[in-house]
C-alpha cells in the first residue's frame, strides 16, 4: 500500500512539473545555484585538503626538523631572539648520532638556487641541495635511472649529482644523462642518478627540480653559514618511539653539544608535521564554514521559491484536491503527493548543482596542477541537502492541501 502510494504520489508530482516548464526551472534555479555553491566549495577544499596532507606526509609523521626557526611563533616571543639563533651545522651530525639512542637516523640538508648547463642548454633558479650520506633513510624518494652516493663519494665531497626528473627533461632532452658532465654554478659534476617523476607539492618539496650532491661538494658553491641555504638536520624516531620521546633526547642532546646553561633559552627549533596539520586544519574549518554559509543563502532563496510554487500549486489544484478527498483519498496521500513534488523539484535542482560542479572539476583539471575530484560523499551531501530542502520547503503547503474541507475545495471554481 505504501508502495502504491509513493508511484502515484511521484506520477502527479512528474505530472505537475513537466506540465508547468518555465515555472519549474524558476523554482529549481535557486536550489542548483545553492548546492552547485556548497559542493564546488567542498569539493576544491577537500582536493586541496588532500593534496595538501599529501605533501605533509611526504615530510614524514615521525621526522623531527632541527632547524634556526619555528614553523608557528609564540605569542609571547620576540622576533629578535630568533634572528639571533645559529644555523644548524653539519658537525652536529656527529655529536647527536652519538648522544641519541632513540632516533633511527640522522641527516643534513643545505641549498640555493644555482644556474644548471649542459652544451647550450641551461636552467636557472634551480634548487642545488647538497646532503649527507644518511639522507636517503630520511626521504623517500626513487630512481628511474642510475643511483644513489656512495658512502665515499659523500665523504670526500665528489662531484657528482643526481638531478630531478625536470632537470633531466629540460637540459637533455632525448639523451640519457647518465655518465653526462652538468656544470652547476660554474663547477663541473657528473651525473649518476635520476629521480623518478614526483609532480607538483604545494608546499613546494618536490624534487623534479633539484639537484642533489654531497655535502662536502655543495659547501665549495654555498656558504654553509648563511640562513640563506636554509641549513636542516632531520632526526628519524625509531620504531615505537614517539616524535615525543625522542624531542626530549634531542632537546637535552642539543643545549649539551650548544652549550647552554641551564636556566637559558633554548637557540633552536624542533619541527614537525603536526604543527602544519593544526595550522591547516583550523583553515580547512573557516574555508567549510565559509562555503555554507555562501551556498546557504542561495538555498534559502531556493527553498522559498520552492515554498511560493508549492502554495500557488495548491491553489491551483485545489478542485482536483477536493475530487480526489470526495472518492476517498486520505489526507496523507495528499501530503505526501505534494510533499514528493516539492522534493522531486528540488532533487532535481540538486542533480543540475552536482553536474555543474563536476563539469567546472573536469575543466579545472587542465587549469590548475591539483587532482580536483568530485567524491561520492560530496554527491550524498548534495542530495541529501536537497532532500531536506524539499520536505521543509514543500511541508507547510503539502499539509495545508492535505487539511482542505473536500467540499469546500470542489467550490473553489
Amino acid at each position: 500500500m505504501l508502495f502504491i502510494l509513493l508511484k502515484e504520489s511521484v506520477l502527479f508530482a512528474w505530472q505537475s512539473l513537466t506540465s508547468n516548464k518555465l515555472r519549474s526551472f524558476l523554482s529549481l534555479l535557486g536550489i542548483t545555484i545553492g548546492i552547485f555553491a556548497i559542493i564546488l566549495v567542498f569539493t576544491i577544499v577537500d582536493s586541496l585538503e588532500n593534496n595538501i596532507r599529501g605533501s605533509i606526509q611526504t615530510l614524514g609523521n615521525n621526522v623531527v626538523y632541527i632547524q634556526k626557526w619555528p614553523w608557528t611563533f609564540g605569542p609571547d616571543y620576540p622576533w629578535w631572539k630568533y634572528m639571533n639563533r645559529p644555523t644548524p651545522q653539519y658537525y652536529e651530525l656527529d655529536d647527536l648520532q652519538r648522544k641519541c639512542k632513540s632516533t633511527e637516523a640522522f641527516a643534513y640538508r643545505m641549498g640555493a638556487r644555482k644556474t644548471i648547463k649542459y652544451k647550450s642548454n641551461s636552467i636557472q633558479n634551480a634548487v642545488v641541495a647538497g646532503i649527507s650520506h644518511d639522507f636517503y633513510k630520511i626521504k623517500n624518494f626513487d630512481l628511474t635511472a642510475g643511483r644513489y652516493f656512495t658512502q665515499s663519494e659523500t665523504d670526500a665531497g665528489y662531484r657528482v649529482a643526481l638531478i630531478g626528473a625536470n632537470i633531466a627533461q629540460g637540459l637533455f632532452l632525448n639523451e640519457d644523462p647518465i655518465g653526462k658532465e652538468i656544470k652547476i654554478a660554474g663547477q663541473k659534476a657528473s651525473v649518476i642518478g635520476v629521480l623518478k617523476k614526483e609532480g607538483e607539492s604545494l608546499l613546494g618539496n618536490s624534487f623534479d627540480y633539484q639537484v642533489i650532491t654531497p655535502f662536502n661538494f655543495a659547501r665549495i658553491m654555498m656558504d654553509t653559514r648563511s640562513e640563506n641555504a636554509d641549513p636542516i638536520i632531520y632526526a628519524k624516531a625509531r620504531p615505537n618511539v614517539t616524535n615525543a620521546e625522542m624531542m626530549d633526547e634531542l632537546t637535552g642532546a642539543l643545549r649539551s653539544i650548544r652549550k647552554l646553561k641551564p636556566a637559558a633559552e633554548p637557540d633552536f627549533a624542533l619541527n614537525e608535521t603536526s604543527l602544519l596539520s593544526k595550522g591547516f586544519d583550523q583553515l580547512f574549518d573557516i574555508i567549510g564554514t565559509a562555503g555554507w554559509i555562501i551556498g546557504g543563502f542561495s538555498i534559502l532563496v531556493g527553498g522559498f521559491g520552492i515554498a511560493n510554487i508549492m502554495f500557488v500549486s495548491v491553489r491551483e489544484r485545489t478542485n482536483l484536491i477536493g475530487i480526489q478527498k470526495s472518492l476517498g483519498a486520505k489526507n496523507l496521500f495528499i501530503l505526501v503527493q505534494f510533499l514528493s513534488e516539492s522534493v522531486m523539484l528540488s532533487c532535481v535542482g540538486g542533480f543540475f548543482g552536482l553536474l555543474l560542479t563536476y563539469i567546472i572539476t573536469m575543466l579545472g583539471k587542465g587549469a590548475v596542477d591539483m587532482e580536483i575530484t568530485l567524491t561520492g560523499t560530496n554527491v550524498v551531501l548534495g542530495f541529501t541537502i536537497s532532500i531536506l530542502i524539499g520536505i521543509i520547503s514543500g511541508f507547510i503547503p503539502a499539509y495545508s492541501a492535505s487539511q482542505l474541507d473536500p467540499v469546500e475545495a470542489i467550490r473553489s471554481n
